[in-house]
This record gives C-alpha cells, structure tokens and sequence, in this order.
C-alpha cells in the first residue's frame, strides 16, 4: 500500500473513487465537509438533516455530488465537537477504510487529518491514520484451503496544505512501519501452535535479518541454552516434544551512531502454547493458549517496524520460546530448578511457567549492558481482572522509565496502567525449599508475578509490562491486536529525539 498526500486546495476538484470528510455531532460540518458542501450547492448540509446525525464509527456515502469529483463523498461520524480527540480520529480513519475495503475500493483521500484535535499534531495524527489504515487491511487466510481474496487500498492519500506535506509525509511513514510492525505480531499470534512453533519464530527472526539490512539474528538451540546453564526456561520446555529456540535480534542503525548508556533491549515471552503442564489449564478456550506467545510475536513485529524506520538507537530483542505440555518429562509441583542466575525456584503450579522462562532470558540480557530493559508477557490473568482489556498493565522498578512508557502508551492509544511494586508484596514468594516459590497465592497474582521477575532484574533499568488482556481478543471476534507494539516503536522514537 502506497501512503501519501494530496495538496490541492480546491477540495472538490480530486478525482477519487472515495473522499472522507468528517461531520460532528448535531450537523455540524468539519471545515472540509463544509467545502464540499458549498461546491455540491448545499447537498451535504441536506444529507446530514435529512439522515445522518455524526455519530462515532458510523458514515455516509454521497455518490456523484454535482460540482465534485470525487465519485463517492464519505462522511464520517465524529461525535460531539467538545469531546473530539486522538481516539476518535483513529476511529474515523479506521471507519473509512473499512468502507473502502468492504467494496474494494483502490484508492481514498482522506480529510480527517486536516481536523485540529487537542494534544495532537498534523505528524501524530498522519500516523494514527497509517496505523489505522493497515490495521483495517489485514486479513488471515494462511490455514483456510481457499482463501477469499484480500481487499486492498492501492493508495491512500491524507488531504493536506502543501506546506504541511512534509510534516504529514513524516508521519504516514512512521504510522506505515508501525502498522506493518502490529499486522506481523497479529499473524503471527493469529496462526495455530502446529505452526507456529518456536521453530517457526527463531525462522521469523532471520527472515527479519534478510528482509533489513540492520537487523542480525541469532537462535540458540537446546544445547546451546543448556551450556548457558538457562535450567528454569529448560524445565519449561522439557515435557514437550518441540524443541525450545532462544532468539536474539539486534538492530544496528546504519548510521552507527553508539549511544553511551547502551543498547535498549525487549524480552519477549515465546510460549508457543501453554496447557498449563501438569496444572492443566480447563478445556474451555484453551484454544486461546496459542496466543500465549504475544510477547514475543510484539517484539518482532517491533523489531520490523523500527528496522523498515532504521532508527537511530541500537534495539536489541530476545525471545524465548518453547511449549508448555503436560507429559513424563513435565515440570511436577513441589519441583526445584536452578536459573541461569544461579537462583532457585520451587515450581508449586506448573502454569506459571512465563516468568520461568522470563528469568533466564532477564539474567542473560545483563551482558548486553544495556540501558533499559522492557518484557511483555501475557502473564497473568490477574491482570485482566484488575484492568480488563483496555490497558496493559505496567510494572517497573524505574519511575523515568515508566513514564516515558505511559507517555507513548498515550501518544499512540495503547495505553498502559501502571501498577505496584511494593516490597512487601514479595513476602507472598517465599519457599520453604528454594530461594523463592514460582507463585505467590491469588492475591495481587499480577504484582507477585512482577515481583517474581524484579529479582532477576536488578542490574538495569527494568520495565514488564503484563499484557494478557490486551494482547487478543476472545469469543466471536478471537483474534490478534497487535498491542504493544505501537507503545513500544512510539517509546523508541522517543528515545531518538
């Protein structure tokens, strides 16, 4: 899909299949509607009285308006005026394309950007609109026999002054990695766990490393995370059959600029599938387990985004990767395994396994020095109990770092919740046979979970962010979101800045 904009001022002289406009509550006409509406000799004003009262995530099409070009004018719903801002224009992008899709349409010009809306700018909101373009485009067909085939916008254009282009160009372009960056995390969520295997991930990396030229990929295989003496993800990843991959992807930016505090690295948690291993997890929705490796499905589709921007900053990404299957070589409650810390744990559910591997991965990213260290994980479904499906939650042990990541959960509307870390929550591990216990009871099971992980990050700047109830969605619309990539590119680019 080609990205642009379109600087003619005369509005109502563009040839297109399709021009957005926006129309707010109670028939009041965005700036561009109102063009369109005196060169169409008022038949926008007499549409909206007549049927169209602008409400959020509803239009209208107007088709072959006198003195118009365009061969179908769209108005969008924007709500009321007073309460319009960030969220609603990317839901008004997403409307129009939408509607162009759905009658595959090739091209639209959209004026939706054009619109001033608190707290934002012309380059924020030309990136929401990529991303909300390419999020409307994606379609799975990988395991259908006979695929429909997938509509596709050809070209869409933002309507913009032609000394504002640059400015919007910027921002298209950004929004267009990060929407690529969201559309591979949710296929690679979206796809089975007979597929997608952790093999498949490590292959994923290095087809990333071949596609751009700043990315390298190495993946460890088991004897090489056995040598790294990485026993807490091992134990995970032994009572299945598929072998477990390590993966590490490193972005060096072409311009090689080296910054002094070091690498930023993102840990992804790869859990294939998760049955809960011996604390089998209920066949209702276990199908959903698939989605368990959503950490690490963002931090590729991360990692392709800021690559296909080449940014300035040296990212690192690691992933570990293997199932989690009931079986005779499973992890048994009451077990105690060593990390690669040197630290033991008692396994007293075999189903908190995604801090088991996280472990290993956190001690292992200390080699790297690096300056900031962010995990997501879909981890607990504590988490979606205290914060449902709207913000991720946030953990960290750095108060700089998790408000610079609130900030580009606000930027790009994923947002995050940040939740406590106190001390005293870490009591709730305590073993009697190792050096903590892998669970912490029911109480607050998202905060001892982050707790669990605090202690093998200590050497750092550290961030987890816990994102079961963000990562997908369930029921009749199961699938894939993409979250948290936006958060994450938006807190990279702020980092270049």
């Amino acid at each position: 899909m080609e990205f642009s904009t379109q600087t003619s001022a005369s509005l109502h002289q563009i040839k297109t299949a399709a021009l957005g406009v926006g129309v707010f509550a109670e028939g009041i006409l965005s700036p561009a509607a109102e063009l369109i509406d005196r060169a169409s000799n008022g038949a926008v004003s007499a549409a909206v009285k007549a049927e169209f009262k602008g409400k959020p995530n509803t239009h209208l099409v107007l088709r072959n308006l006198p003195g118009v070009k365009a061969e179908r004018i769209i108005l969008v719903g924007l709500g009321a005026q007073e309460e319009y801002k960030a969220a609603t224009h990317t839901q008004a992008q997403a409307c129009l394309a939408s509607y162009c899709l759905k009658v595959d349409l090739k091209e639209a010009v959209s004026a939706l950007a054009s619109i001033d809306c608190k707290g934002t700018t012309l380059r924020s909101r030309a990136q929401d609109a990529a991303v909300a373009v390419c999020r409307a485009s994606y379609r799975y067909t990988a395991t259908f026999s006979k695929p429909e085939p997938a509509p596709q916008l050809s070209q869409f254009l933002l309507w913009t002054a032609r000394t504002q282009a640059s400015e919007a160009k910027a921002g298209l372009e950004q929004g267009q990695a990060i929407g690529n960056g969201v559309n591979l995390t949710r296929l690679l969520a979206d796809l089975p766990g007979n597929i997608c295997t952790p093999t498949y991930l490590g292959k994923t990396a290095k087809q990333l490393a071949k596609e751009f030229k700043t990315l390298k990929a190495e993946v460890l295989e088991r004897k090489q995370i056995e040598a790294l003496k990485m026993g807490s993800f091992l134990s995970v990843a032994k009572g299945s059959d598929e072998p477990p991959a390590f993966i590490v992807l490193r972005h060096t930016p072409s311009t090689k600029t080296k910054h002094e505090d070091g690498p930023i690295v993102l840990v992804g948690k790869g859990l294939t599938f998760d049955s809960g291993g011996i604390s089998i997890k209920p066949a209702g929705n276990m199908d959903e387990m698939k989605y368990d490796m959503g950490g690490a499905a963002s931090v590729l589709g991360t990692m392709r985004a800021i690559a296909e921007l080449n940014i300035d900053r040296e990212v690192i990404a690691v992933v570990a990767s293997c199932e989690n299957m009931p079986s005779g070589r499973a992890n048994k409650p009451g077990d105690v395994v060593t990390s690669m810390s040197g630290q033991t744990i008692e396994i007293l559910n075999t189903d908190a396994e995604g801090r088991l591997v996280l472990c290993d991965a956190l001690t292992y990213v200390e080699r790297f020095k690096p300056a900031a260290v962010i995990d997501m994980a879909t981890l607990t479904g504590a988490c979606v109990v205290a914060l449902g499906h709207v913000n991720s939650g946030l953990f960290s042990t750095d108060d700089a770092l998790a408000d610079e990541l609130l900030q580009a959960g606000k930027q790009t509307g994923d947002t995050a919740w940040r939740m406590p870390m106190d001390d005293a929550y870490q009591e709730q591990l305590r073993s009697n046979f190792a050096d903590m216990a892998n669970i912490g009871g029911p109480p607050a099971g998202s905060v001892t979970a982050a707790c669990f992980l605090a202690r093998f990050a200590k050497a750092y700047r550290w961030a987890h962010l816990d994102i079961a109830g963000t990562a997908w969605r369930g029921g009749k619309d199961k699938g894939a979101t993409g979250r948290p990539v936006p958060m994450l590119v938006q807190y990279l680019l702020n980092q270049c800045r």
